[in-house]
């Protein structure tokens, strides 16, 4: 466990208890577009999550939902990561996430981030390795920010769309619910569900920002049907890093940037429209992310890595999704 961790149990547990409020505070919200005042705000917020952190990680099942559930232990983890601004436009921003090992100065790409005002539409996942298009619902839309997050390969993991609210100097965004798939922390674990129905909230502080989840482990059946087994919260705290060294992360995006810059191209092309993507790969997505990382990597030792090479991966592991009629558990946002 990374020695800065701080959170416990009982704090974690104890924020778990204003997911009412937080879904509460999403339905309020009213319609309307945004004044300049508000998108300065909005986009200073988002801008807000930039920067180096000390991160811990804290996840806590809460409610059982069926007879006989027995809560899974606590999971607490922690990390050293810096946030890169990729992108910055009047209504669009791309955040990339870079861990860094403090002692070996090891790099690792991260997750990603992108905020786009006003989306037309967003990808969701529906079914197993496959993410489909759909548009968001104006009612939704209005005034609202579409924020659609990316595992390390730049593969999707979900979407939520919400307003920022700005109240009494607190800047917060609260996601309608969506779909995930199963987190890398307990994929390899768990059998007994398919997906995460969730909330996010991010809220801005004064020394960095948090991510709030309010999750639901969900069993989605082939006929539509399913069966909700635990609520969990989890509680993700970005607090300001002043002593350590973060050179390994910038030297490694320098290095790699336009490469990665391709692979999202790439991966805009089946995400930006319908039908959206299915993935080939098992569902730790290692088919294609040990072959980017080993071309990164190449490209870091100053090598060099052709457009074939990332088309090849591509042709090999991702296809157009076959678009169901309706997806198991349609969110809001449709």
């Amino acid at each position: 466990m990374n020695p800065h961790i701080r959170s416990s149990a009982t704090t974690a547990v104890a924020f778990a208890g204003l997911a009412l409020a937080c879904v509460l505070s999403a339905g309020a919200a009213r319609a309307g577009d945004r004044s300049a005042d508000d998108l300065a705000r909005d986009r200073a917020a988002i801008l807000a999550m930039r920067g180096e952190y000390i991160v811990d990680f804290a996840f806590d099942e809460t409610v059982r939902l069926q007879p006989g559930y027995e809560r899974k232990p606590a999971m607490r983890s922690g990390a050293d990561e810096t946030v890169i601004v990729v992108e910055d436009s009047p209504g669009r921003i791309v955040l990339q996430h870079i861990l860094v090992d403090a002692k070996s100065q090891h790099v690792t790409k991260h997750w990603r981030q992108d905020w786009v005002y006003q989306a037309s539409n967003r990808f969701e996942f529906s079914a197993d390795q496959t993410w489909t298009v759909h548009p968001v619902a104006p009612t939704l839309n209005q005034g609202a920010w579409t924020q659609c997050v990316y595992e390390v390969s730049d593969a999707p993991r979900y979407c939520g769309t919400g307003r920022w609210e700005h109240k009494d100097g607190v800047s917060t965004w609260t996601s309608d619910p969506s779909w995930r798939p199963l987190p890398r922390r307990e994929y390899t674990k768990r059998e007994d569900y398919n997906a995460l129905s969730v909330v996010n909230r991010h809220t801005v502080t004064a020394n960095g920002w948090t991510h709030e989840q309010f999750n639901t482990k969900v069993l989605r059946k082939p006929d539509g049907s399913q069966v909700e087994l635990v609520r969990e919260f989890g509680f993700n705290d970005y607090q300001r890093a002043e002593d350590i060294d973060f050179g390994a992360a910038y030297r490694y995006w320098d290095a790699t940037r336009d490469f990665w810059a391709k692979v999202r191209a790439r991966w805009d092309a089946y995400l930006t429209r319908a039908p959206g993507a299915h993935l080939k790969t098992e569902i730790d997505g290692m088919a294609m992310i040990i072959p980017l990382f080993e071309q990164a990597g190449t490209l870091e030792e100053g090598g060099t890595v052709g457009d074939d090479q990332i088309d090849a991966v591509f042709a090999k592991w991702v296809e157009p999704a076959t678009s169901p009629a309706t997806s198991p558990g349609a969110s809001p946002a449709r």
